[in-house]
C-alpha cells in the first residue's frame, strides 16, 4: 500500500532579491515532486530543470544545508556558466522548507518591540536572560528590544578571559562597570549614546534547519535593510561582523536555550571614544583594524559618520524598517520581568562569582 500524495506550497520573498515558490508533492517521508518558479534570473536555461529532481528523494526533514547540497551537486555541472540572480540555492531550500512547514517567516509570529527606557547596564545584560526565559516559556511574544543606558560599561563575552580583556588601571580610572553576559563573542565598550545595541528573542521554529551562520544573516536582514535606507552599503561579513563599503559597523551574538529558542543580539559603533576604550580594553595588534582603530586619538564612528544622523534618529529608522516589515506592536517590560532582572543582577550578574568566571 502507498503512502498518500501530500501536496504544499510556499512563497519565499529574498531580502533584496527575487521571489521563490516552491510547490512540493510528499509520500509523508520523502519528497516525491517538486516545482519552483519565481521572478528570478537563471543562466544558462538548462540549469532551471535540474532544480526540482534535484529535491526528489529528500527527507521531509532535511535541513537547509541538506537541501541546498542537494542543489548544489546538480548545478556544479554548469560551472562558471552558471549566473544566479535575485536567488540562490540557499533560498530555494528555504522556500522548500517553508512550504514542508519546517520554517517560518517572521510574519507568521506576532512581535513586539520595546525601546526608551533607561537602565543600568546590568539590568539590560539580565533582561536578556530574562526575556529569552519568557518567550521559551511561551509568557512572551517573540520581541525585539532596544537597550538605553546612561553608565559606562564594558561588557564581556560568557567565554571571555576576564584579565586577557580588561585594563584594571583603566576600569578603575573611569569607573567602568564590567559585566559578563550569557552569550559569547567579544568584549563592548559602552557609554550612554555611543553605540546601538538590540537584542531579539526569536521562537526555535523561525532559524529552524539554519546552521549557525546562516541565521546571523537572516536574522539581521532587517537591520542591513535599515542601514541601506540611511544610505550605508551595509553586509555581513561572516560569521557574525555588521560591514560596509567603509569597514565594520558592529558585531552580533547568540545564545540557545536546550529548546532552540535564541537570543540574538548585536552592537554597532555610533561614536566611541577610542583612546578611552583602548585603556579599559586589552585590544591585541590582531583586532585593532578590525575595530577601525589603526591609532589613537580618534573616535569609531561609522553609523555617525557615514548617516550624518543622530542615534535616536537611527534607532528610530531600525524600529520603523521593523514594524513594517513584520507588523511589530510597541511593549514595555512587566513588573515581573523587571523584578527578576533585578534579583539576577543580585545573585548573578553583579557578582565576582559570575564576573570573574573565567578567570
Amino acid at each position: 500500500m502507498t503512502n498518500e500524495t501530500q501536496r504544499f506550497h510556499a512563497e519565499y520573498k529574498v531580502i533584496g532579491g527575487k521571489l521563490v515558490v516552491a510547490d512540493v508533492e510528499t509520500d509523508g517521508q520523502t519528497i516525491t515532486g517538486a516545482t519552483i518558479s519565481g521572478d528570478f534570473f537563471l543562466e544558462p536555461e538548462d540549469a532551471y530543470f535540474d532544480l526540482a529532481p534535484a529535491l526528489v528523494g529528500a527527507d521531509v526533514t532535511a535541513d537547509n544545508a541538506q537541501l541546498r547540497e542537494r542543489l548544489d551537486d546538480a548545478l556544479a555541472t554548469y560551472g562558471s556558466e552558471l549566473a544566479m540572480h535575485g536567488f540562490s540555492t540557499a533560498d530555494v531550500a528555504t522556500a522548500v522548507r517553508r512550504a514542508l512547514g519546517s520554517a517560518a517567516d517572521f510574519t507568521d509570529f506576532d512581535w513586539q518591540i520595546i525601546r526608551g527606557e533607561v537602565l543600568p547596564t546590568q539590568l539590560n545584560v539580565a533582561l536578556d536572560q530574562v526575556l529569552l526565559e519568557e518567550v521559551s516559556a511561551g509568557r512572551r511574544r517573540p520581541t525585539l528590544r532596544f537597550w538605553e543606558w546612561d553608565d559606562t560599561a564594558t561588557v564581556i563575552g560568557a567565554f571571555q578571559s576576564y584579565v586577557n580583556e580588561i585594563r584594571p588601571e583603566g576600569v578603575e580610572k573611569y569607573g567602568v562597570e564590567v559585566v559578563r553576559r550569557i552569550s559569547g563573542g567579544g568584549a563592548m565598550f559602552m557609554e550612554g549614546g555611543n553605540c546601538i545595541t538590540y537584542s531579539m528573542f526569536v521562537p526555535p521554529s523561525l532559524v529552524a534547519g539554519l546552521d549557525y551562520q546562516e541565521s546571523y544573516v537572516f536574522l539581521d536582514q532587517w537591520v542591513l535593510a535599515a542601514l541601506r535606507s540611511l544610505g550605508v552599503e551595509a553586509f555581513y561579513k561572516p560569521i557574525n561582523d555588521i560591514s560596509s563599503t567603509e569597514g565594520k559597523i558592529g558585531g552580533a551574538a547568540q545564545k540557545r536555550l536546550r529548546d532552540g529558542t535564541l537570543l540574538h543580539h548585536a552592537t554597532m559603533s555610533y561614536d566611541i571614544d577610542a583612546d578611552k576604550m583602548v585603556e579599559i580594553l586589552r585590544i591585541g595588534q590582531a583586532k585593532i583594524s578590525d575595530k577601525g582603530v589603526a591609532s589613537a586619538k580618534k573616535r569609531v564612528d561609522p553609523l555617525r559618520s557615514q548617516t550624518g544622523e543622530t542615534r535616536t534618529d537611527i534607532i528610530e529608522t531600525m524600529a520603523t524598517t521593523f514594524i513594517d516589515r513584520y507588523g511589530a506592536t510597541e511593549d514595555t517590560y512587566t513588573e515581573a520581568e523587571l523584578d527578576r532582572a533585578r534579583k539576577l543582577v543580585a545573585e548573578k550578574f553583579g557578582t565576582e562569582a559570575w564576573t570573574h568566571r573565567v578567570p
